[in-house]
C-alpha cells in the first residue's frame, strides 16, 4: 500500500477508528462532559426527576404522591464536513514522522498497515480538535465565533444570561484569583446544583488562564505537599473535592470572554455525535495528482445541549 492509494472507511469503522478513541472512556472524562454516540434520530435525552419525599403514613390502599416528572431535551444535530489538504511533501513528512516515532516499526519494511495507521491518526487528531473547539465555541450565526458548524456550550450560556439572570456569579477581571473565582461560582450555585455534590459528578470547567492561576496558587501554599507537587506535577486538580478541568481555547479568537469558570454536573453538558444516520457516512483519504496534494474528508452529524441551565453556575470575563 502506497501513501497515494485511496482509503475509505464506512459504517462502524468511522466511529471506532476516528471518534471513540478521542471521545470515549478516559478521553471523555478529561473533557468533563457527557458524550453520546449514534443515538436514534432525532436525538433526545431524558432526565427523570427524583420525588422529594416518598414516605407516607402507613394505611391501607394507595396514597402515593405525584408521578415522577420528566425533562426531555432534543439535541439539534448538524451535518458536519471535515476536510484537510496537504502538499504531497508535507503530508509524507508528517506521516513518516509518526511512523518513525513508533518503537516497533521496521524502517526497512514499511507495510501498508503502518502507513494507514499513521494517516488515520493524523486525521483523527484533526477531527478531535475541531469537534472539541466547536463544542465550546460554536455559533451557527457566526456572530460570536468563527466556528459555525454547530452551536457550542458557551453560546448557550451566553444566550441564557438574560433568561437565567442568576447563572452568572460575577465578571472576572485580571486581578481575580482562581480560588476566589471558583468559590464565588460555588456560592452562586443553586441549591439543586449543590445538592448533586454527593453524586460525585460535579466539575469545574475553567479556561486555561484560571487553570494555570490555580496551579500557581497551590504552589504558593508553602506546604511539603505543595513543594512535592510543584516538582512532580499534579495529574488531577481538585477544589474542595470537585475536579477542575481545563478547557484550552486560548489559541482561538472569540468573543465569549477569554476567562471563564463553569460549575455544573458533567452529565448536564452533552455532546452528541452520529456517524450512522446519514448516507455520506464515510471517511475518505486520497491523492489528487493535479494539485499534488493529499486530501482527507469526513462527514458526520454533531450537536451539543445543556440539559438544565439551572444546574449551571458561571463566572465569565467581559471582552
Amino acid at each position: 500500500m502506497l501513501i497515494e492509494n485511496p482509503k475509505t472507511y464506512k459504517g462502524n469503522e468511522v466511529e471506532t477508528i476516528f471518534f471513540r478513541p478521542s471521545f470515549c472512556g478516559k478521553s471523555a472524562e478529561e473533557l468533563g462532559i457527557r458524550v453520546l454516540y449514534n443515538m436514534p434520530m432525532p436525538t433526545t435525552v431524558q432526565v427523570w426527576s427524583k420525588p422529594d419525599n416518598v414516605l407516607q403514613t402507613f394505611a391501607s390502599g394507595w396514597s402515593g404522591g405525584k408521578n415522577a416528572t420528566k425533562l426531555q431535551k432534543t439535541i439539534n444535530m448538524h451535518k458536519v464536513k471535515a476536510e484537510t489538504a496537504f502538499s504531497a511533501d508535507d503530508y509524507f513528512s508528517m506521516v513518516f514522522e509518526k511512523i518513525t516515532g513508533s518503537a516497533d516499526v521496521n524502517m526497512g519494511d514499511l507495510t501498508g498497515t503502518e502507513l494507514e495507521k499513521a494517516e488515520t491518526e493524523l486525521f483523527r487528531q484533526a477531527i478531535a480538535e475541531g469537534v472539541r473547539a466547536t463544542m465550546w465555541l460554536g455559533d451557527t450565526d457566526g456572530v460570536i465565533s468563527s466556528f459555525k458548524t454547530f452551536n457550542g456550550f458557551l453560546k448557550a450560556i451566553h444566550d441564557a444570561i438574560d433568561s437565567e439572570p442568576d447563572i452568572i456569579a460575577e465578571n472576572i477581571s485580571s486581578s481575580n484569583g482562581a480560588i476566589d473565582v471558583m468559590q464565588a461560582t460555588w456560592n452562586n450555585a443553586t441549591a439543586d446544583l449543590k445538592a448533586l455534590r454527593s453524586e460525585e459528578n460535579l466539575v469545574y470547567l475553567v479556561s486555561s488562564d484560571l487553570y494555570n492561576k490555580y496551579i500557581e496558587e497551590l504552589d504558593a501554599k508553602g506546604t511539603d505537599s505543595a513543594y512535592r507537587e510543584s516538582i512532580d506535577g499534579r495529574s488531577v486538580l481538585l477544589y474542595h473535592g470537585i475536579p477542575v478541568v481545563e478547557v484550552p481555547l486560548s489559541k482561538y479568537v472569540h468573543n465569549y470572554g477569554n476567562s471563564f469558570c463553569i460549575l455544573t454536573d458533567r452529565r448536564n453538558f452533552v455532546l452528541a455525535l452520529n456517524t450512522a444516520d446519514i448516507p455520506e457516512n464515510e471517511v475518505r483519504m486520497w491523492y489528487n495528482p493535479d494539485e499534488m496534494e493529499n486530501r482527507q474528508r469526513a462527514v458526520f452529524l454533531a450537536g451539543t445541549e445543556i440539559l438544565d441551565l439551572k444546574l449551571v453556575s458561571a463566572s465569565i470575563s467581559e471582552n
